[in-house]
């Protein structure tokens, strides 16, 4: 559960912190979802600080409490909803599992994991870029009768523009310019496009 003695944490509170771990990037992106952007959220280097990541997921567990929400369980989808899973799972007391891709890229929960029918989750992601994936995630634990209560995410890329059929709490939104590739005002200045995450170094024509 969140403690009583944590301190005010604001949207401001968490955009520093990016900054300062060099985690909000400006530049040319290929997004997970196909997409360009002029800007990247690396998650990654901000959650490797576990003294960052436990007040950013009290503050999620705070509001998902307020909201008179109580899962049963955390399901933070591979890769970048893991390590928010397990630390927003621990500060509601609850069990924290992953979904991750099979052989064929359907998302499904592996590794023993197990969903009874009824249980009441909470999705947790680093950011939500288009909802696409989360809302995935959300068929794949509803079509084993789970049933999801919000999706908790430390960023809100879509200017709360995300077709979810349930809440989202996001402790930033961020605003940025994205592109379909055949669009991308970047792609025609020639900048080179980057992929973040296991490959950032890549780039792709």
């Amino acid at each position: 559960m969140t403690s009583p003695h944590t301190t005010e944490f604001t949207p401001k509170t968490l955009e520093q912190q990016l900054l300062q771990e060099d985690a909000l990037l400006r530049g040319h992106f290929r997004l997970s979802s196909g997409l360009h952007s002029d800007t990247y959220v690396q998650c990654a280097r901000f959650l490797r600080r576990p003294d960052l990541a436990a007040p950013a997921a009290a503050e999620l567990a705070r509001r998902i409490q307020e909201a008179g929400l109580q899962p049963d369980v955390v399901v933070g989808p591979a890769m970048g909803g893991v390590v928010i899973g397990y630390e927003l799972a621990r500060q509601l007391g609850v069990p924290g599992i992953f979904t991750e891709r099979d052989e064929t890229g359907q998302m499904t929960l592996r590794r023993g994991f197990t969903i009874e029918p009824g249980q009441k989750i909470i999705i947790a992601e680093d950011v939500v870029t288009t909802g696409k994936s989360t809302n995935e995630v959300a068929r794949v634990l509803e079509g084993l009768g789970a049933k999801v209560l919000a999706v908790a995410s430390l960023i809100d890329r879509t200017s709360g523009k995300a077709d979810l059929s349930f809440p989202n709490f996001a402790l930033l939104p961020v605003t940025a310019a994205t592109y379909a590739p055949e669009e991308c005002p970047l792609c025609r200045a020639n900048i080179p496009v980057v992929k973040p995450g296991s490959r950032p170094d890549k780039a792709f024509s």
